[in-house]
């Protein structure tokens, strides 16, 4: 059980950040969202995942909802963009060549 691991460190960091938090990836295709959010406290948002067994903020199970960043950043909090926003790159984006940019080569 992992609710000590789970508990805000003395600095009142998310403890996902202070232990080792398991997650459960998720698959998302490149059209669909990926910013997973807990719609139980609305504080917590992972990128292409989420936490186990429980939101690390409010202990909510089977809370989340898939967003685009875009829709993030249209409704939520100040705290919540900020947490979107550090989560989006702890997963690889494949590279603009590899999406099928927009194939100028390098300058010459």
């Amino acid at each position: 059980m992992l609710r000590d691991a789970e508990q805000p460190n003395e600095h009142g960091t998310s403890p996902h950040m202070s232990h080792e938090q398991k997650f459960w990836a998720i698959e998302s295709q490149e059209a669909e969202p990926d910013m997973w959010v807990c719609m139980s406290c609305l504080s917590e948002a992972f990128k292409r995942q989420v936490p186990i067994p429980d939101c690390p903020a409010c202990h909510g199970v089977s809370t989340y909802e898939a967003f685009t960043m875009e829709s993030i950043q249209d409704w939520g909090t100040k705290e919540l963009i900020a947490k979107a926003m550090a989560a989006a790159p702890s997963v690889p984006q494949p590279s603009p060549q590899a999406r099928g940019g927009s194939g100028a080569g390098p300058a010459e």
